[in-house]
């Protein structure tokens, strides 16, 4: 490799290791505004646990209508006892001495990650501006806002109507012979994972809408690959185990790639106008 070639490589691997400096030392700050909330967010991911969720509050609107319109059915299946059960205390569970320690360092990190995204995203768009034209540096704002909106929009449509799902189906086999016993490291690893991943997810229609301003990807390119798009998304979610964890990734994902393809066709870079005729060629 020729000494011209060197110099720019290096350039950005030193622009490359500022910002993530920049990255690094941001999310130890967030994670210390965090860590004294790093409880409360524990507490707030072991609430299914109870089994009360809004799906119970669906299911009990669901059985008072059956009540009310054929009582004798709601006796017979006695639904009173599914719906009038109190909360049961599941306790989370561990099994080494710094267990709980770490976990709320985990916490406390991701907690602090998801403050300082605007930081972060910000540190994302320096690196790359350099390859960028004055007009598109100017999309700096609403890039850094777009992206931080649609990551934490992410990570509480995952909080508040998935997670809930996930562990309302695995209390779901619990029976006289079979109870749940969750280790603290497995439980939080696991939601954590998820939060990145959906706030990942729903990065894809802010990452389309850069691309597609700057003429990279265009609805013509998006629409015809929705098939790739929908094996993409399973192969995906076909690394979780559980088949519906597999189902609640994988129908995000290609939802995101859907509205990602008319994000395109709306904020896309517009094609001009090619002139029928060249002056002077007139018939």
């Amino acid at each position: 490799m020729s000494e011209e070639h060197v110099a720019p490589f290096m350039e950005h691997l030193i622009e490359l290791r500022k910002r993530l400096v920049v990255i690094v030392v941001a999310v130890i700050i967030g994670m210390g505004v965090a860590w004294n909330y790093s409880s409360d967010l524990l507490s707030f991911v072991e609430r299914p646990l109870t089994g009360k969720t809004y799906l119970t509050e669906i299911k009990k609107s669901a059985y008072l209508k059956v009540k009310e319109l054929a009582p004798a059915l709601y006796d017979h299946y006695k639904l009173e006892k599914d719906i009038s059960a109190p909360p049961r205390l599941r306790p989370l569970n561990y099994s080494a001495p710094m267990e709980p320690f770490y976990i709320q360092c985990k916490i406390a990190m991701l907690a602090g990650f998801i403050l300082v995204l605007p930081v972060v995203f910000y540190q994302v768009w320096l690196f790359i501006a350099p390859g960028l034209t004055k007009r598109e540096r100017r999309m700096v704002v609403p890039f850094v806002v777009a992206a931080t909106f649609t990551f934490c929009v992410g990570a509480m449509f995952f909080l508040i109507i998935i997670w809930p799902v996930i562990i309302n189906f695995s209390l779901s086999y619990e029976a006289e012979g079979l109870q749940s016993w969750f280790n603290i490291s497995a439980y939080v690893n696991f939601c954590l994972r998820l939060i990145l991943l959906f706030g990942l997810i729903f990065e894809l229609p802010v990452l389309t809408l850069l691309l597609s301003r700057f003429g990279i990807v265009s609805y013509a390119f998006l629409a015809p690959k929705r098939k790739y798009a929908l094996l993409a998304s399973s192969i995906v979610a076909a690394f979780h185990a559980d088949l519906i964890t597999m189902f609640v990734i994988m129908i995000p994902l290609y939802l995101m790639y859907e509205i990602s393809i008319w994000v395109a066709l709306v904020f896309g870079k517009k094609k001009k106008p090619v002139e029928d005729a060249l002056p002077g060629e007139a018939l």
